[in-house]
């Protein structure tokens, strides 16, 4: 254990330009307060309204709560940032951002499979939906996914803590991640990064071919189908590929290269810690006729009950 010598990092960041930074902060600024506001307005409607019943809507909320999470350990350090002068994050404070990044963006994912197994049993297996999908089986789901997450979270951290770091102490990025990390490691780290590599690169390509298949087999399901459920089948669909493909594809870019191109990373994870938890709640409510009739009638009712 030889991390005595460095006690802080120095995150670069994203920019070094003075302009480009402030314009980023405010933007930024606007993403964070649309991804808490979007994910809880989909918490509330869904605890409020009878769709909690569903499993869909069961794993969508924690989805949602998730991406709370997820955005919140990267965003606000990332914005703060923007505009502090010293860019400086304790080795503590390093380790558990790493590990909290990792555990709900693992989360994250294995959700995702949860609800796609779910709209596989939806429309493949509709007579034995209900058994398939009871909420006894919903919760095992979840705590096998945050189980998962905690697991693979873990293993990141005890890879790195094990590492001596006695040299430079520049992270070139904007949060701690393992690959950023590997390289101000004072020993040679070739082997861990092909650990990585195949351990978080290849659960995100596997994952996501598991996701794809999912979806060509329920799509082709559909086409046996009458026109009106197909179509509400392919609009629930649609949203959920989108959302893979929105969380999956920087993702997969970011672990599955080698780990020289830590530049393009920093904009490929803005895609997955930023980007797609702000259009979650767009696609999933705007996409959703049972979403929208659920925040109409919850939210009308709330002023219709205060006009009284």
């Amino acid at each position: 254990m030889g991390h005595e010598n460095i006690t802080e990092f120095i995150l670069l960041g994203l920019l070094s330009d003075e302009d480009e930074r402030i314009a980023c902060f405010v933007v930024f600024s606007l993403c964070y307060i649309a991804i808490l506001s979007g994910n809880l307005l989909i918490l509330l409607t869904i605890s409020g309204s009878c769709l909690r019943e569903q499993p869909m809507y069961f794993f969508l909320s924690y989805l949602s709560f998730m991406d709370v999470c997820f955005t919140s350990t990267v965003a606000p350090k990332l914005i703060t940032d923007l505009l502090a002068q010293q860019k400086t994050i304790s080795y503590n404070s390093c380790m558990a951002q790493m590990f909290y990044a990792h555990f709900f963006g693992a989360t994250e994912i294995f959700i995702l499979v949860a609800m796609a197994y779910d709209r596989y049993a939806a429309i493949c297996r509709p007579l034995h939906y209900m058994v398939i999908m009871s909420r006894q089986v919903c919760y095992v789901l979840l705590m096998a996914s945050i189980l998962g997450a905690f697991l693979h979270s873990i293993l990141q951290v005890l890879i790195i803590i094990e590492l001596p770091f006695c040299g430079p102490n520049q992270i070139d990025h904007y949060f701690c991640d393992v690959f950023p990390l590997l390289k101000l490691a004072c020993t040679d780290t070739s082997l861990l990064v092909i650990v990585i590599i195949s351990t978080t690169g290849v659960l995100a390509i596997l994952t996501f071919v598991a996701l794809v298949i999912s979806y060509i087999i329920i799509l082709s399901t559909l086409r046996t189908r009458s026109s009106q459920s197909c179509r509400k089948a392919l609009s629930t669909c649609g949203s959920h590929i989108t959302v893979v493909f929105m969380f999956f594809l920087p993702l997969i870019f970011t672990y599955v290269p080698m780990a020289d191109s830590v530049g393009s990373d920093k904009v490929f994870a803005l895609f997955y810690t930023m980007i797609a938890p702000m259009f979650n709640p767009l696609i999933y409510s705007l996409r959703n006729t049972d979403m929208k009739n659920a925040m109409k009638k919850m939210w009308c009712r709330d002023t219709q009950l205060e006009e009284k």
